[in-house]
């Protein structure tokens, strides 16, 4: 029987309906007036307090205005209280471009929400069934989901503070119908359901009847199915932010991905570790977003060429350069502005990326290894000191060496990213000589021996690191 049906499965899934407080989505078919009736039936035993709610998507004018007051009369006769709504949805679809589907759904929704905060409910429950979860498994198969996606309809959700369900969705569509004749209901049959221009319709005209005669109980079959694939993604989900958490930097509006650090991820948390990077990014996934753009992702990511680009619906922007890629939604407002600051004497500054260089002064000569530090002979030194960003022509004196060499060859060697160029700090004097390119290269200006006497002049550089584990800041002397 439906009932005993219904009631193993909410016990399968821990979900307890006494003395809850439930709105009930009533179409005025067979499906939700089942519902609403079977939750009816357990009012007083379950101490239940029900709010039917019925949307009127006004597509068939009168008649699905009568559907309205049908619905209306069968809650009257049982003392349930009723909320309907006419949501104009062809206008909405007009409005907006969504489907007749898209634009029913958001604005039905939308009034479930209303009247669940009105009524302080606790629950909405939908009258989705096992008929209903194959139709939508098959379609999203179908047409190439992955992921969550392909499990199809939940069982619950959070929902408007409160919590969706679906009670029905063990149950066949042949198993409701008979429940519906047994208690001498009268649904109201949506004639849509029998046109074919909608794909649902085609799949439970043509496909579901050959499945349940070559299976009976496919829909058990897949109601399972939709379940497990919801716990293995609800973990590789949570595996997967573990570890991209690990090889990625976050700044507002753009992530940089460390290329070899990802590629060491098993595949399966690399597909998702794209996909929660696309979602962090977009707060609106693009329907126009698809499958290809993240095999495009793969592409520039193994690709044995240091740079490449691509462009993505709403202005994202993914850029490789040598061993990050970068994910950038607005590359206007990422895009660092050219800076110029000077400094007189001893002190520091702090740059717009967060890092700083900061000069003291010294009485004795001490040797500086590294690129992160410098020291100056402070009589040879043309104040001011000049941090700026690079400009096109930029050249060099490098320490040992002979002759000069573009700033921009030596960002090429030590495969600087490019979207790190326009913002790397440069060093001059007051000549505009260049002195140390922090972190990278020092001059042949820098101090070789010491003098007997005389001041010296130490340049740090703190250069900003990624929170990979590791603090957010790292000075290096």
């Amino acid at each position: 029987m439906l009932e005993e049906k219904v009631q193993s499965f909410l016990k399968k899934h821990e979900f307890k309906l006494n003395g809850r407080s439930i709105a009930v989505g009533v179409s005025g078919g067979p499906d939700s007036l089942a519902l609403l009736h079977y939750l009816w039936t357990l009012r007083n035993r379950l101490e239940l307090r029900l709010v039917a709610v019925h949307v009127d998507h006004m597509f068939r004018g009168e008649e699905s205005y009568q559907e309205g007051l049908f619905v209306r009369n069968f809650c009257e006769e049982r003392d349930i209280p009723f909320e309907m709504e006419r949501m104009d949805v062809p206008a909405h679809m007009k409005a907006t471009g969504l489907s007749s589907q898209q634009a029913a759904r958001e604005l039905r929704y939308r009034v479930y929400r209303k009247v669940m905060d009105s009524h302080r409910l606790q629950c909405l429950a939908l009258g989705h069934h096992g008929d209903d979860q194959l139709e939508t498994v098959l379609m999203r198969l179908t047409r190439g989901s992955s992921g969550k996606a392909r499990a199809g309809i939940p069982f619950s959700r959070n929902f408007s503070g409160g919590v969706l369900v679906r009670p029905f969705l063990c149950l066949t569509k042949e198993e409701i119908e008979t429940y519906c004749r047994k208690n001498n209901l009268d649904p109201r049959r949506d004639p849509s359901n029998n046109k074919e221009v909608y794909g649902r319709n085609r799949f439970r005209h043509r496909v579901l009847p050959f499945l349940k005669n070559e299976n009976p109980k496919v829909h058990e079959h897949v109601q399972r199915f939709s379940e497990e694939t919801l716990e293995d993604e609800e973990y590789l989900a949570q595996l997967t932010a573990e570890k991209l958490n690990k090889v990625v930097e976050k700044q507002k509006g753009k992530i940089s991905l460390l290329i070899p650090s990802f590629l060491a991820m098993p595949m399966p948390l690399q597909r998702r570790g794209i996909k929660l990077i696309l979602n962090y990014l977009y707060e609106e996934k693009p329907s126009s977003l698809s499958a290809s753009h993240i095999d495009e992702i793969f592409s520039i990511i193994c690709s044995q060429k240091p740079s490449g680009s691509l462009d993505f619906p709403k202005g994202l922007k993914v850029k490789r350069s040598y061993h990050k890629c970068h994910f950038i939604l607005s590359e206007a407002k990422s895009e660092c502005l050219p800076y110029r600051y000077s400094l007189d004497g001893p002190g520091s500054i702090v740059l717009p990326t967060g890092e700083a260089i900061e000069a003291r002064e010294i009485d004795t000569f001490s040797p500086q290894k590294g690129a992160y530090s410098m020291t100056l002979d402070a009589s040879e030194i043309v104040w001011p000191l000049i941090i700026r960003t690079r400009k096109s022509g930029d050249r060099m004196t490098l320490h040992g060496m002979c002759g000069t060499k573009k700033i921009k060859d030596i960002f090429i060697n030590e495969k600087i990213p490019l979207t790190e160029r326009d913002e790397w700090p440069v060093v001059t004097d007051g000549n505009g000589r260049i002195l140390w390119l922090p972190g990278l290269k020092k001059s042949s200006f820098a101090a070789k021996t010491g003098r007997d006497s005389g001041k010296y002049m130490q340049l740090f550089y703190t250069k900003q690191i990624s929170s990979r584990g590791r603090n957010n800041h790292e000075t290096r002397h």
